[in-house]
């Protein structure tokens, strides 16, 4: 059973069960006065079922969360799990479940925010599920690693899982929607040029000025890599784990060679693998595998790295030229943006790769989807007339994708070429 000071700290963060009459104006206390609808929504929650939220570190998950429980307000019962007294005092899902009996009666959801700090968050979410309450579960977490990779097929049948990433172009403009077409052009050029310099963190896109945008970039990324690194995941080599950021950020888009890494570093190649895996299930990199389409011709060995966000790639290298035009990695950046807009707008079951041929041939993306290929390559330069690569032609001539992208910042058109629609799209028309 839960001790008096666990329940009373338990009230602390839920002073609506006290106050039923002020429930309204107290949960918009951890509501934006700005709110930008996220692709997600509008999402069921489902009795004696858990909503599993993961995502990065400040990407809009509890606000999400609360926006969903709004209307069950205010029977909800809020637990944040950064807390050391919850944390510690949750270790077994039958105490709270039997609080909830026996004293909440009335609760119509339970909301465990930060759950990667649990030892075992997936066993305590089953557990919790499996008490039959009668009533939904949202569960937020930066870390997939923590949250899900132990339980993956404990959970199987008792969550869904809802992937939140900083915002798209699409989520803004839909914000916007300027309805003349040369002022949403405009708008969307704005909101282009502010991600490719200072990413779309929620707090950070929103903030009034590029300072700062800055500085809010250099509070996440300190919060990225020593509150989550050193105390979430115990990485002892906290300079290393800095260090390893900063060259991936200046590589990104580029093969990785793990071993040059570690060299570098002066660890082992198992420390490097280990600190990217970390990166990734905490939604800061994801690494890109080769497109294995069962040709000979193809190179499958060195993967990609990409930034799930530029502003954060961009913190680490301290480059926040907005000239962009007179970058010297302007390439770089408009490759990581068309990743990350890409990644944001996959189902979890679609997978992102690149393609290169022993020839020398490259495609920047193949997007495999539901047994369909769509295939993408960026350019920087702006384009005035239509045109395939031979690395693109080599391409479609071996896989016969669905459609190729050029992706560009000045060029929109179609052709057709053996079959294959070539669609030539802007930041502004990306789809």
């Amino acid at each position: 059973m839960l001790s008096g000071e666990v329940q009373n700290r338990i009230l602390q963060y839920n002073p609506w069960l006290t106050q039923p009459d002020q429930a309204d104006a107290l949960i918009r206390r951890y509501l934006p006065e700005t709110y930008v609808l996220r692709e997600a929504e509008p999402v069921h929650l489902q009795n004696d079922r858990a909503l599993l939220i993961v995502g990065p570190r400040q990407s809009g998950k509890s606000t999400l969360a609360w926006r969903l429980l709004q209307s069950r307000a205010p029977n909800i019962l809020y637990l944040n799990l950064e807390d050391p007294l919850l944390r510690s005092a949750l270790g077994v899902a039958v105490d709270l479940a039997s609080l909830l009996r026996e004293r909440y009666p009335f609760i119509r959801a339970v909301f465990l925010d930060e759950a990667q700090h649990l030892t075992d968050a997936g066993i305590f979410v089953k557990g919790l599920v499996d008490a039959r309450l009668g009533i939904p579960l949202l569960v937020t977490g930066s870390s997939s690693f923590h949250l899900m990779s132990k339980t993956r097929e404990s959970l199987a049948g008792r969550a869904d899982r809802l992937r939140l990433l900083p915002f798209s172009l699409k989520e803004l403009m839909r914000q916007e929607n300027p309805e003349n077409p040369v002022a949403a052009r405009s708008f969307c050029e704005r909101i282009f040029c502010r991600q490719m310099i200072h990413g779309s963190y929620p707090a950070v896109y929103l903030a009034p000025a590029d300072q700062d945008r800055v500085r809010l970039l250099s509070d996440l990324t300190e919060a990225l890599i020593l509150r989550d690194a050193s105390d979430l995941f115990r990485i002892k080599r906290v300079d290393v784990f800095r260090k390893l950021l900063t060259l991936l950020a200046g590589q990104a888009g580029n093969l990785v060679n793990f071993s040059e890494l570690a060299s570098v570093c002066r660890v082992d190649a198992g420390t490097i693998h280990a600190y990217v895996e970390i990166l990734e299930e905490s939604h800061i990199v994801k690494v890109v595998r080769p497109f294995a389409g069962g040709k000979r011709r193809e190179l499958t060995t060195a993967p990609k790295i990409f930034f799930i966000d530029n502003g954060i790639r961009n913190q680490l290298l301290n480059a926040f030229s907005d000239d962009i035009s007179l970058r010297t990695d302007k390439g770089a950046l408009m490759e990581n943006w068309a990743f990350s807009e890409l990644y944001k707008r996959m189902p979890l079951t679609s997978a992102i790769h690149f393609w290169r041929s022993k020839g020398g041939g490259e495609v920047d993306f193949v997007v495999e989807q539901v047994g369909k290929i769509m295939a993408m390559e960026v350019k920087s330069a702006d384009l005035d007339r239509p045109g395939l690569s031979r690395s693109g032609r080599s391409f479609i001539d071996a896989y016969h994708p669905e459609k190729f992208v050029i992706l560009n910042r000045s060029l929109e058109t179609t052709l057709t070429i053996d079959n294959c629609q070539i669609d030539f799209q802007t930041p502004y028309n990306m789809n």
